[in-house]
Parts: structure tokens; C-alpha cells; sequence
């Protein structure tokens, strides 16, 4: 199913087409076996008869209608997502923070954006947002869209079923950017997905997944025609197999073990500190602070201990972790932040 057929089959044909190394001339080394799935569109191949079967198993494992695998992150899945759901004219709303992608999306779909402030809270970070707090955006503008970012980079998670009933309301789409989210569909543990929930759902592989720099998946649960006009027409195959292969990792008893043992050790991790205060709704995002100390005061000290933090504000500092955040390397966190 899907990309193995490249590792099963047995090609005759001599290929002149591209690309030129005719997956066998390997400049690194290394990576020889990704050139050997670095493929075109050839008869020899038809790779893009294994996209199809790819993309079709992944939306039945997720539950939606549809599920289109990115090769450039997950900027591209929110602009395919505003350009099919608006059009030129139309109303969009987006926070007045949100990443800049959105906007960009907002501009290249020639739409308006309508902007809202999402609320910051007492770890300096901007909050989560329901559909009390942007009603009265769709009560004073005609709003086509929404976007909303859940979770924030820092983990707090939106009712992303109010903001669904609020857009039904309105006859408006949601689009949630749920980037940061990619590993919410396999644990109970974990936050609830908007994949099921959203018209649009976007979520970088590589960002908590363990997937490769930048792919991502968009989601699709509404019957609009998706617009593909950024989208290359000279894929990466290697990478396209790799989301196949993350997936169903995730999916396999050996990927939820591993999540399982992942939310484990954060959660003794948690226990285990004495004097922090952690935020955020998502476990594997660790937002923490510690009194009389600044976020970027306590950033600059765990880099003493070789420890890079992903940001950090006046009040606190996040680290991400993930698949691959193996528990030597919390022990090492929480030997440092014991330490300050």
C-alpha cells in the first residue's frame, strides 16, 4: 500500500528522465536510501498513485474526509485552506498575532482580514479563545472565515467546538492551525484534535511528530474544492513516503507506547519540580516560570547547563519536546532547573 511499493518493486525500464541521479549517483552519502525514493512521474513509477493510496489511508486514520500530505510545512496548508474557502473580497478573521503566514494566506486569497486580540496571560503568552469572546466579530462583520491557532505555541487550546458552532451560525469556515497539535489524535492523554471538529485542520509532522523538516498535513471536512494552485508540481517523493511511514508509526502499537511512555515521564518529570509553575494545556509543551526569576534570566542559565530553550518572554520559558524526548534528556532538564 501506499509508498512501500517503491521499496518492493523490481524496475527494468532505464530511465531518462529526471531526476538525473537515477536514484543510484548519491552526492551524501548517507541519505543513499533517499535517493533510491527519490522518484518522478514515469510510467515505471506512477508515484502519484501511491500519494493517492497514502492520502487516502490517512484520512480514514484520522476520520476525515480528506487528508493532503505538505512537503512545505504547514504554511502551505493554511494558505490552500484560506484560497479554497474565501474569495477575493471576502471577509477573513485571524488574530492580530497570529503567524504570519496567516495574513499572507489572507493577502494571496485577496481577501480582508478582520483581526481580534487574542487575551495574554499571567505567563505572558497569549490565552486560548472561545466563541463568546469573537461573537461580536461575526455580529458587526460579514465574516467567511475563521482562523484560530490550537494550540498556541505554548499549549493553550481552544473550544474548538464552540468556535465550529459559532461558524455554522455565521455560515462561516473554521480553520484551525493546529501545528503544534500533530500528536493530539493518538492519546486520550492529550488535548482533543479539531481534525474531526474543523473544516480545515492544519499540523506540522516534524514540529512534536517526529516527522521530517517541514512536512505537515492539512484536513479537510467540508465538500469545497481545495485549492492547489501553490502546491508543486515536482513533489518530494522521499518526503511524502516519510509522512506515510510517521503515520503509521503513530497509528502502530509501537508509536502509541511510545507517546504513552513520552506523557509518562513528563508527567513524573512535573512531579518530581519543586518551586515552578508550568502552564499550558498540553503536557509536552513545557511553559514554565519560577518566582524571582525572569523568563529570559532562567533561558540564559539553562543554556550554562547546554540547554536551549525554543522561546522565552519576561515571565517564562518553553521547551518543546516529543517523539524522540527520550527521559535521559528530561533528567538532564530536571537536574538543571533543580539546580536555578
Amino acid at each position: 500500500m501506499g509508498f512501500d511499493k517503491l521499496r518492493h518493486n523490481k524496475y527494468r525500464n532505464i530511465l531518462f528522465t529526471t531526476p538525473s541521479h537515477s536514484q543510484k549517483f548519491c552526492i551524501l552519502n548517507k541519505f543513499r536510501h533517499f535517493y533510491k525514493y527519490d522518484v518522478s512521474e514515469t510510467d515505471t513509477h506512477s508515484p502519484e498513485l501511491m500519494l493517492e493510496e497514502a492520502e487516502k489511508y490517512a484520512s480514514s486514520v484520522y476520520g476525515v474526509k480528506k487528508t493532503k500530505f505538505l512537503t512545505n510545512g504547514s504554511t502551505s496548508g493554511i494558505i490552500i485552506s484560506v484560497m479554497s474557502a474565501v474569495k477575493r473580497g471576502d471577509n477573513v478573521l485571524l488574530s492580530s498575532s497570529a503567524h504570519k503566514c496567516h495574513l499572507n494566506a489572507v493577502k494571496l486569497a485577496g481577501a480582508n482580514p478582520v483581526y481580534y486580540d487574542s487575551p495574554i496571560n499571567d505567563f505572558g503568552v497569549q490565552s486560548s479563545v472561545d466563541a463568546g469572546m469573537l461573537e461580536k466579530y461575526f455580529e458587526n462583520n460579514s465574516i467567511k472565515a475563521l482562523i484560530v491557532t490550537s494550540p498556541t505555541y505554548e499549549g493553550y487550546v481552544s473550544d474548538v467546538k464552540s468556535l465550529k458552532e459559532l461558524c455554522g451560525e455565521y455560515g462561516a469556515y473554521l480553520i484551525v492551525d493546529e501545528a503544534h497539535g500533530a500528536l493530539y489524535p493518538f492519546s486520550d492523554a492529550l488535548p482533543q484534535s479539531a481534525v474531526t471538529i474543523a473544516d480545515f485542520t492544519v499540523q506540522s509532522l516534524h514540529k512534536t511528530a517526529g516527522g521530517l523538516n517541514p512536512t505537515a498535513l492539512l484536513h479537510v471536512n467540508c465538500d469545497c474544492e481545495i485549492n492547489d494552485m501553490i502546491t508543486t508540481t515536482s513533489p518530494s517523493y522521499p518526503l511524502l513516503m516519510s509522512i506515510e511511514r510517521n503515520i503509521r508509526y503513530l497509528v502502530s502499537s509501537q508509536g502509541k507506547k511510545e507517546l504513552n511512555k513520552l506523557i509518562n515521564n513528563l508527567k513524573e518529570f512535573r512531579h518530581d519540580m519543586s518551586g515552578y509553575q508550568f502552564g499550558g494545556d498540553d503536557i509536552t509543551k513545557i511553559l514554565v516560570k519560577k518566582e524571582g526569576v525572569s523568563g529570559f534570566d532562567l533561558s540564559e542559565r539553562l543554556y550554562d547547563f547546554g540547554i536551549e530553550d525554543e522561546r522565552t518572554n519576561d515571565v517564562s520559558t518553553l521547551l518543546i519536546t516529543g517523539i524522540g524526548t527520550k527521559k535521559d534528556k528530561l533528567n538532564k532538564l530536571k537536574l538543571a532547573m533543580n539546580r536555578i
